[in-house]
């Protein structure tokens, strides 16, 4: 099953906060005693900004009088804050743009949480990155048939790379088709998985998605489909995966792996990600494989 995961389910509910009007002095007592890294500063129950170790430290190089400042006068202001049912896409996308490492959570205007950069990274381990979106200078196209035993009408690849006969950083090859009903039934029956989201159009009206939805693991496939079609003999070693959001039945999608960096001894670690025709991104994650030589009997 797959579902799209908001921040109420990745945020911390405990929250440190501290009154505006508190001394600096006491401040810096919590952080260090309490061994946390930020406090965030409430004003009649609303946040009104961050007091963190970066701050206290910047007071001290500012030789100012700890004993007269407050909490208001070192805060960071204003507080950047996220909704219970914001993505978590929209909290990695502030901080990023604010360069900041946390976000207090709002549900209204009651303060319920805070959600980290290392709370998100479990579940958006590779959203620091970004696909690249043309080929490098001199890289060449291929849709020409690869070291596949088969192929069929309505599946497309396309492979971007320097070289056609071995693997090097920057390649990126796409592999497209329509998840079908009849690849979900087949899926269903191969794996043992029948969960009636997938196979119940009645009782997937009456979930969060309003309809069927494609297994997980199968809309995963399409990266291994892709990975298939890079040089060489393509052995899997490792996937790192997170699902974003559902595939419905009937959709076509696409994924798409680029090779970030060679790790030695013919082994290479890869973005993989899968998008539907709509645009959406539904699967984001990491791969390393072996490239092994094609036998010779090939």
């Amino acid at each position: 099953m797959l579902a799209p995961v908001t921040i109420r389910e990745v945020m911390n509910d405990t929250v440190e906060t501290i009154g505006p009007d508190v001394a600096a002095v006491t401040v810096a007592k919590r952080l260090h005693e309490e061994g946390i890294g930020s406090l965030v500063v409430v004003r009649d129950g609303e946040p009104v900004g961050m007091v963190t170790e970066s701050d206290m430290a910047r007071l001290v190089a500012q030789e100012r009088d700890v004993g007269e400042v407050t909490a208001t006068d070192c805060m960071s202001a204003p507080v950047i804050t996220v909704d219970v049912a914001d993505s978590l896409e929209l909290a990695v996308e502030l901080l990023r743009t604010h360069r900041i490492k946390k976000l207090p959570v709002l549900d209204g205007d009651d303060l319920v949480g805070i959600v980290t950069t290392t709370d998100l990274s479990y579940y958006l381990p590779h959203l620091s990155r970004r696909e690249s979106e043309q080929p490098a200078a001199g890289d060449r196209r291929t849709r020409e048939r690869v070291d596949t035993a088969y192929e069929r009408d309505g599946w497309e690849f396309e492979s971007v790379g320097a070289r056609s006969d071995h693997i090097d950083i920057g390649d990126v090859v796409r592999f497209s088709k329509e998840l079908t009903q009849d690849d979900v039934e087949a899926f269903a029956e191969a794996s043992g998985d029948t969960n009636r989201l997938h196979l119940d159009a009645e009782y997937a009206a009456g979930t969060r998605f309003g309809e069927p939805i494609v297994h997980g693991t199968l809309v995963g496939g399409l990266i291994s489909a892709a990975i298939a079609r890079l040089p060489g003999l393509i052995v899997y070693l490792s996937q790192d995966t997170s699902y974003l959001g559902p595939s419905p039945i009937g959709s076509r999608a696409t994924a798409v792996c680029e090779v970030v960096e060679d790790l030695g001894n013919e082994r290479y670690r890869l973005t993989t990600s899968v998008v539907t025709e709509s645009g959406d991104q539904v699967i984001d994650g990491e791969a390393v494989v072996l490239a092994d030589a094609i036998p010779d009997s090939a």
